[in-house]
């Protein structure tokens, strides 16, 4: 299924507003895709390796991508 131009302009907006907290911490999230209502992201430097990087990923990420989107089913690191 393709995404919308409207949907990824959400996720990419709510990734910018999230962006300089992962970035203090020298760490970074980009966009990969979006796959049956699953938003798929990379993390970067130390957001790769972090023993937290599952509760950035759900208690962060997701967070701010649902309150644009609260349609989609979930967030997940490739």
């Amino acid at each position: 299924m393709s995404i919308s131009e409207e949907k990824k302009q959400a996720i990419l907006e709510a990734l910018e507003s999230i962006r300089p907290y992962l970035q203090a911490d020298g760490g970074d999230v980009e966009y990969v895709g979006y796959v049956d209502d699953v938003v798929q992201v990379e993390l970067k430097g130390a957001c790769g390796t972090c023993p937290s990087a599952m509760m950035t990923l759900q208690m962060g990420v997701e967070k701010a991508i649902r309150e644009r989107l609260p349609e989609i089913k979930g967030v997940v690191a490739v």
